[in-house]
């Protein structure tokens, strides 16, 4: 998958999804429909990589949270980057900070190859 927004390559067992510019409005569609086809071509354990991102407004947090469900539903993982204090928030603002696991970069996030379903007890947990 690659255009101007979105890249994917698989790092140590992950599914890693770079995303670059804005999440939006406008955006985020194309970012649920592509990590759908990875789901459906057998990805189960992703990394959606934020570290590029400009912008996220609440339609995109809304797609990280279907994103979540989906993976959860395939018993699947998925860790995001982001070391954007401005990104960060919005998650905090959104009530979404606690229940993910940030890392500050992709190779932090995929230092550890994946093991079973990091989804099982979400939200409740980080995943």
């Amino acid at each position: 998958m690659r255009n101007d927004k979105l890249d994917h390559c698989t790092t140590n067992g992950w599914t890693v999804v770079s995303v670059t510019g804005e999440v939006d409005v406008c955006s985020s569609p194309a970012i649920r429909e592509a990590v759908a086809r990875l789901v459906d071509e057998g990805h189960r354990h992703f990394v959606l990589d934020l570290c590029q991102v400009t912008f996220l407004d609440s339609m995109g947090l809304g797609t990280i949270v279907a994103i979540t469900k989906g993976l959860q539903a395939h018993a699947g993982s998925l860790l995001l980057t982001c070391a954007d204090a401005r990104i960060l928030k919005v998650f905090k603002a959104g009530g979404l900070y606690p229940v993910y696991a940030f890392h500050d970069s992709v190779e932090e996030a995929t230092r550890h190859a994946p093991e079973g379903s990091g989804l099982a007890g979400w939200p409740h947990g980080h995943t």
